[in-house]
């Protein structure tokens, strides 16, 4: 079996600057999921054989990343990497991993690289790659930079310290925090005006947010100006993550929980710096905005009248598609295999048409889906494409203008504007039409051995079989279905009727962990009752077959 050093959404691991031998370190990646210097120069150097256009002389990237303690140094051994393989670097550092998808348009480069771990601890750091198109690689292209990357450490190569301090350095480096910040903004600023101009509203006409809206970065580069943007445009807000220690320390998205829920006591003696600071107010009310380390995802917390809750990006996303179709609008909504059933299901309530897909986890399968008639390439609209893509976890990839091409645009996900959304959504949202959610459960079986399910073989014939079984002592089992979906290779899908509900259930291996993982989804309206027996029954299953004693 090839060896893939990428996981869901890159490459992700423990810091590790003491590797310094390049063999030692892929087994180190490979085995303890480390990450080193070696790695990052690897990486680099393997891209150079992935150029597709062997016309263009010297091919450009773009370098930026998070604000980990060592990410500069990696940055290094990247550009090192690069600069070998004959590539003209540019440094745009400290941003958001948006900002970066927009440099790599902006300067018309090959690939993008953002050095970060998103949500992971700041002692993890991690590569995610874009495509001079905006989009982030597929597993075959990294699969095949893996084994380059692989065999480029198995040959004899060597460089003096003077020409490896010199191609440690970019050709071009825009790295004072001011040019992201000034780019981003300017680059929300286009994609809030294409939405007002649709729904012909603003954030001013906002209702239901209380005043200020508490905002968390994550201590990530949003801490420095999306609070002033918020608060510029009609919604007073507040920056918390400065009092953070580091990034994602008790701060952020990362932290943070689909649906979770806080008494007001609970909340009050929460060491989340954010968390604790939620003002009690009107239940309904929108108290709070948390971005993740690296500004792709945002969750919103609201006042119950209990406590707080988390709105996620299902929610975010029905209740931005209810007011474009209030709107006049025709729609496509992406969603991933982890999403609420209920979210693509019983799609009369939207008054326009909306167009339903299903994906496999990971914001790029997002992407995918909704610039598939565009041979993922740059999607070609005289106005803004009316399509969203979701994660619960509130990653929401949507349309944003190419910088420097009229009428073409890329698809990423981004914080900041996931929050614009859901916030103009507000003034012109039918209550009574939103999605009731359904019920949902995901549990993991850890430390297996993962070559042993690939979701075709005899193990997920046997959890298929008890699956049918168990769920058939408790109610009607009719329609079912094995499938999968693009992405996911080592999927187990089940779509059955239970008991005259839509059932979901998948079986899937983690693409950074030793772990499996079973997810089920019930429509809003089934009965749940055992559901979780049958999931019980596969876990205890995976773990007798999956775990090496």
């Amino acid at each position: 079996m090839s060896i893939n050093l990428f996981g869901t959404d890159g490459i992700r691991g423990k810091i590790n600057l003491a590797t310094s031998d390049e063999e030692d370190a892929v087994t180190n990646l490979i085995e303890n999921r480390e990450i080193s210097p070696p790695i990052l120069r690897l990486i680099g150097e393997s891209l150079g054989r992935s150029v597709e256009d062997a016309s263009i002389q010297k091919p450009r990237v773009v370098i930026g990343w998070d604000d980990r303690p060592a990410n500069p140094e990696l940055a290094k051994f990247l550009t090192l990497g690069l600069n070998i393989a004959d590539f003209e670097v540019i440094h745009i550092g400290l941003c958001a991993t948006p900002t970066l998808h927009y440099a790599t348009l902006f300067f018309d480069a090959e690939f993008g690289c953002m050095i970060t771990a998103s949500h992971n601890p700041v002692d993890d750091s991690g590569l995610k790659i874009f495509t001079k198109y905006g989009y982030k690689t597929t597993p075959e292209f990294e699969l095949e930079l893996s084994r380059n990357a692989i065999s480029l450490s198995q040959e004899e190569r060597e460089i003096d310290q003077i020409d490896g301090k010199k191609l440690s350095e970019p050709s071009m480096s825009f790295e004072s925090p001011q040019w992201c910040i000034n780019n981003h903004q300017k680059w929300l600023n286009s994609r809030y005006e294409g939405i007002t101009d649709m729904l012909q509203n603003n954030l001013a006409e906002s209702i239901n947010i209380n005043n200020p809206l508490l905002i968390d970065s994550s201590k990530g580069t949003g801490q420095f100006w999306l609070s002033e943007w918020l608060s510029s445009n009609g919604i007073k807000a507040t920056e918390v993550s400065y009092q953070a220690t580091a990034l994602n320390e008790n701060c952020g998205a990362g932290d943070l929980s689909p649906t979770q829920e806080w008494t007001f006591e609970e909340a009050k003696q929460s060491t989340h710096i954010l968390i604790k600071q939620l003002p009690i107010c009107e239940p309904g009310t929108l108290v709070a905005a948390a971005l993740d380390g690296d500004g792709d995802r945002c969750l919103l917390i609201e006042t119950t009248s209990t406590g707080f809750k988390v709105i996620d990006g299902d929610r975010i996303a029905d209740t931005f598609v209810n007011c474009v179709t209030n709107s006049g609008f025709e729609w496509h909504l992406a969603a991933s295999i982890e999403s609420d059933l209920s979210l693509t299901t019983n799609l009369e309530r939207y008054p326009k048409q909306v167009r339903v897909s299903e994906t496999a986890v990971g914001d790029r399968w997002l992407s995918f889906k909704l610039s598939e008639n565009q041979n993922n390439q740059f999607v070609v609209s005289n106005s803004f494409p009316q399509v969203i893509g979701v994660e619960d976890s509130g990653h929401l990839v949507m349309a944003s203008p190419h910088p420097n091409i009229s009428e073409c645009w890329s698809l990423v996900g981004d914080g900041a504007m996931t929050l614009v959304a859901y916030l103009l959504s507000l003034s012109n949202f039918e209550p009574s039409t939103a999605m009731k959610r359904g019920w949902k459960q995901r549990q993991s079986v850890k430390n297996v051995d993962r070559e042993k399910w690939d979701g075709e073989n005899q193990l997920s014939n046997k959890v298929e079989q008890l699956l049918r079984k168990k769920l058939s002592e408790f109610g009607d089992v009719s329609s079912w279905a094995r499938t999968t979906v693009a992405g996911e290779n080592n999927l187990m899908l089940i779509n059955c009727s239970f008991s005259g509900s839509k059932l979901s259930i998948g079986v899937r291996n983690s693409g950074t962990q030793a772990k499996i993982s079973v997810s089920a989804r019930l429509e809003y309206g089934g009965i749940s009752n055992g559901i979780q027996e049958a999931i019980d029954a596969v876990c205890d299953l995976l773990a007798k077959q999956m775990i090496n004693h």
